[in-house]
């Protein structure tokens, strides 16, 4: 999942190399921490949250896939 989620982000930044990824899992749910350039949040977040929010909707099948549950923080 964690590739996943990597390969998204790196591919909608202007700066892959500023991309930070820290995770943090459990047996039922796995926890990203994400972190951006200052400039390129607006990148992930996106209008009213749009982007932020597809990107969630992609984990969570993928979660659910591994019989889990997904959420990702964005700093």
């Amino acid at each position: 999942m964690r590739k996943l989620l990597e390969y998204m982000v790196r591919n909608l930044v202007d700066h892959p190399e500023a991309v930070q990824i820290r995770e943090r899992s459990t047996s039922y749910a796995v926890t990203f921490r994400l972190s951006v350039g200052f400039q390129e949040a607006g990148k992930i977040i996106g209008r009213n949250g749009r982007v932020a929010k597809s990107i969630r909707d992609l984990m969570a099948v993928a979660a659910a896939r591994q019989g889990k549950r997904v959420h990702i923080d964005i700093e």
